[in-house]
């Protein structure tokens, strides 16, 4: 699905660069939801309605560092619903993290690995 041309096989993928290169790059291949963690669950900007975690797959995630303050990582989060809203949500990383997000997140992963466990008891 994240596929990049690439000249050379040591050539780092451009699109990854710069927070604001991965969202553009994210956004081109259709993640154009703006998602936000409240205490009712996950927001979509688009839609107005709320997801709960086990609604909830992480596609993909990034994670950005500053060069030399703590204060500029960020990680985004590629997001897709069971309703099929498809975008993205930015937190800080690290000690500036949003505690919200991070539960919430958490939560998501912990349900998305519990849900990989039993698809692979099925086989």
């Amino acid at each position: 699905m994240w596929t990049q041309e690439y000249n050379n096989p040591n050539d780092k993928p451009t699109f990854m660069n710069t927070l604001t290169s991965c969202v553009n790059k994210v956004v081109k291949d259709g993640y154009t939801d703006n998602f936000k963690v409240t205490k009712e669950g996950l927001l979509s900007s688009s839609t107005e309605k709320y997801f709960k975690p086990d609604q909830v797959e992480v596609i993909n995630f990034y994670r950005f560092e500053g060069q030399s303050d703590p204060a500029d990582n960020a990680i985004m989060y590629v997001i897709e619903t069971n309703q099929g809203q498809k975008g993205i949500l930015i937190d800080a990383y690290g000690p500036y993290s949003d505690e919200k997000v991070t539960a919430f997140m958490n939560e998501v992963e912990n349900i998305n690995k519990t849900r990989g466990n039993k698809d692979n008891n099925l086989h």
